[in-house]
């Protein structure tokens, strides 16, 4: 069918309205009451939420959020809108490509609404998370369900689940590399964000899970395995870069409350990088394709600060995929891949 059209639908975390308090409260509470995020019973959930983690938090996150407003708003939304943009062009009108969020806006609501007033044919979801996990892809596809069912007519779906190795966004993430001096660096560090252990047991069929080295290789067993696919992204970095394993550690961040969490601890590591006499440490974020909180805050705010705290002296932080014409060609690739009636075309070389 030649005048098929097919509706993208790409899905990031989200982002608070503006970086005023108010809205900060009514981001946290949306995203942090999702029972795939803090995966509770409801009621305990809400009291926590509600009750204590938002009511300590939404001041001190709103004053963060006010260091990484830019001009043009929440660099999330502005990378994303850019990428929206840039694969919208690259597609074509054979093409309709919405933006959306899991929490706040654009909603996945309104980006499925417009997808379908486009009479689009067929709808892929992407969430722009490379690793699956509960908490992220599930819960937008979760949402992407809720939404549809109560559509008269469902379209042909199709759910990006994850592609932690792809390797148009492995080469995406190793030419944001070359705009450093990796040589200059006494130590690398993979920080992704990390996950409470018992999400990754329970999305563990197999019982292998956080047991010595399981995590260190993808495999039939662990292959949604949050963990293990972070693994794999930052060893396909690695070879891509001809990193020496002595060189690099891999670790997760943003840890929320005092259960454990996937380890080991990116803020452990500064400190191992210091003891070890590390004194330029590089950090890549790999979870992460557009610059957030998480990056340019956490990491290159926060544990910059640290790390000099502790004795270091520079740390810096490799710039997210954001709209990079690697990353837009990398996902109209496995947009493709994942389309059987571009399969074909999916081998075709492209230019952006």
């Amino acid at each position: 069918m030649t005048n098929k059209k097919t509706g993208i639908l790409l899905v990031n975390l989200g982002t608070p309205k503006t970086p005023q308090p108010k809205d900060v409260f009514h981001y946290l509470n949306e995203f942090l009451t999702d029972g795939r995020v803090i995966d509770i019973p409801w009621l305990q959930r809400q009291l926590l939420v509600r009750g204590i983690i938002v009511p300590f938090r939404y001041k001190q996150s709103a004053k963060l959020y006010q260091k990484l407003w830019t001009e043009e708003g929440s660099p999330l939304l502005v990378h994303g809108l850019a990428v929206q943009s840039k694969l919208q062009s690259l597609l074509g009108q054979q093409f309709k490509v919405e933006l959306a969020m899991r929490y706040q806006i654009p909603s996945i609501a309104e980006g499925l609404e417009s997808l379908r007033k486009a009479h689009v044919d067929e709808i892929l979801i992407f969430p722009l998370f490379p690793q699956y996990a509960s908490a992220t892809t599930g819960s937008v596809h979760q949402q992407v369900m809720s939404h549809l069912q109560q559509w008269q007519v469902i379209p042909k779906l199709t759910f990006i689940n994850s592609y932690p190795d792809h390797p148009g966004m492995i080469e995406a993430f190793c030419q944001r590399a070359k705009q450093y001096d990796l040589d200059s660096y006494d130590h690398i560090l993979f920080s992704f964000h990390g996950l409470p252990e018992r999400q990754i047991r329970k999305a563990d069929a197999t019982g292998c899970c956080l047991k010595a080295q399981c995590c260190q290789q993808l495999g039939k067993d662990n292959q949604f395995c949050y963990k293990a696919q972070c693994y794999t992204t930052a060893h396909a970095i690695a070879r891509k870069l001809a990193l020496d394993t002595s060189l690099y550690t891999i670790c997760f961040q943003s840890r929320l409350g005092k259960e454990p969490w996937i380890q080991p601890y990116t803020a452990d590591q500064l400190k191992a990088c210091v003891e070890r006499g590390n004194k330029r440490v590089l950090v890549f974020c790999p979870a992460f394709v557009c610059d957030c909180l998480e990056t340019t805050c956490e990491v290159s705010f926060e544990y910059a600060e640290e790390f000099k705290h502790l004795g270091g002296e520079e740390l810096h932080l490799v710039e997210g995929l954001n709209s990079h014409p690697l990353w837009i060609e990398a996902i109209r690739t496995i947009i493709f891949e994942n389309l059987s009636h571009h399969k074909v075309s999916a081998k075709l070389p492209i230019k952006v």
